[in-house]
């Protein structure tokens, strides 16, 4: 299999391609790889390059270049499946790389192009570009170093080039959750001790410790990962596991209402209890508690609630019951932080949701889930019903989850819309796998 590489830098490749297994693939001629410089297509003391077109600084390798560099690789190996890169391509992760391992044994010839200066006349990609990867939201000096990691990364699936094939198929990033931590000698090292289980000999034992080691790893520090590989049945069980425990509260005292937002209470409806019970059982919410201190309210929950508790209710719809089962009645704030700290042995972190931007120094995003979970405790959802929470609740909280927006002006979510969304940001699976 050729790899066929146009350059303005080739010998930035030579010690690369002269070390390590990918050495040894060339010497076991399961590849041949083949530089060459964009200098080569041009005549001497002619530039490779020319001003982009407009203002703006910036040079930009010509098209007439590569095209000879691309036609002089397909005339000596064959037609190549071609892989520009820039920071404006798809972003490089491990079945992109298994794909293209798979396109490089089926078409024998791969050509990587990395560019330089302010990268290539954009023709090029238009005429040759089979792939325009990135590796990363950053922009570096050149292609080469892309070039250098996707073939790190590509040619470990090539068969021959790691000896134990099976520890490619093991490794972070080849399914839903990255790979366990592994020790070696010695046992004991800065007062730390490699775990018993892992000399046990039990290799059965062994095997559930770093299977539950890799679910817990990838929980914490690689969730969107987790949220989008995610396929099998027995993936999602070992998620919902291991997931931090979550609880949500429904906001109707300390919240604003009225034009002038004013602190104050709102009242309970039917759908909001429905429509969020069923939100928070399908994302695993342990309970999901209405919050009112307003007794006439409470009187209409508990028979809301009595209804769905009995026979009847059971009766007319089985499902809704289940997700009723989980709602619960407070009249403050302190009496649900208690109960989940009868429950879990912790006292929850409290996470408020706003439509504002309330700016309380607590911001975090959707992507931030490490940084609630390294704090080892369960977590309280707080939605406000009105005009939302109040600011000196939020002030309250441990952390504010930025609003739900979309690409318009209009921001007027139902709570139970919003509250659907959050959980399914915070908590859902986004499979990118189909």
């Amino acid at each position: 299999m050729n790899i066929s590489i146009a350059s303005v830098f080739p010998e930035l490749y030579q010690s690369f391609l002269s070390t390590s297994l990918i050495k040894r693939a060339q010497e076991k001629k399961i590849i041949d790889v083949h530089l060459e410089s964009f200098f080569s297509f041009v005549e001497p003391k002619k530039r490779i390059d020319a001003p982009t077109f407009g203002p703006g600084p910036g040079m930009l390798i010509k098209p007439d270049v590569v095209e000879k560099a691309i036609d002089s690789a397909h005339a000596r190996f064959g037609p190549s499946y071609n892989i520009f890169f820039s920071p404006q391509g798809k972003m490089l992760d491990q079945p992109m790389l298994k794909k293209l391992a798979g396109i490089f044994q089926e078409k024998k010839h791969i050509m990587l192009l990395p560019a330089r200066y302010e990268g290539m006349d954009a023709r090029v990609e238009q005429m040759y570009a089979d792939e325009t990867i990135s590796i990363g939201n950053y922009v570096l000096m050149g292609g080469d170093i892309p070039a250098m990691v996707l073939l790190e990364g590509l040619l470990r699936y090539i068969p021959g080039v790691v000896s134990k094939e099976f520890s490619v198929e093991q490794d972070s990033f080849t399914g839903a959750f990255v790979d366990y931590p592994a020790f070696t000698e010695p046992v004991e090292w800065n007062g730390m001790c490699v775990p018993d289980v892992v000399r046990s000999g039990n290799h059965q034992a062994i095997e559930d410790w770093r299977k539950e080691q890799a679910v817990k790893l990838s929980i914490k520090k690689h969730f969107t990962w987790v949220q989008n590989q995610v396929q099998t049945i027995e993936d999602k069980k070992e998620v919902e596991r291991h997931l931090p425990s979550h609880y949500v509260m429904l906001c109707h005292s300390n919240v604003l209402i009225g034009e002038d937002k004013q602190p104050g209470t709102t009242s309970v409806t039917s759908l909001d209890i429905h429509d969020i019970a069923r939100s928070c059982k399908t994302y695993g919410i342990k309970k999901y508690w209405l919050l009112t201190p307003l007794a006439d309210q409470q009187r209409i929950v508990k028979r809301f609630l009595g209804f769905w508790g009995s026979d009847v209710g059971s009766n007319y719809n089985a499902q809704r019951k289940k997700a009723i089962a989980h709602v619960d009645l407070s009249d403050s704030v302190e009496k649900v932080i208690d109960q989940i700290e009868q429950k879990e042995g912790k006292k929850p972190l409290l996470v408020a949701t706003s439509a504002r931007l309330v700016n309380q120094g607590k911001a975090i995003t959707f992507f931030d889930q490490e940084k609630v979970w390294q704090h080892d405790r369960p977590v309280l959802l707080i939605f406000g019903t009105g005009k939302g929470l109040t600011d000196e609740f939020v002030g309250r909280c441990d952390y504010l989850l930025t609003p739900v927006e979309g690409f318009s002006s209009y921001n007027h979510l139902s709570v139970r819309s919003a509250a659907a969304i959050v959980l399914d940001r915070w908590l859902g699976i986004h499979n990118k796998n189909v």
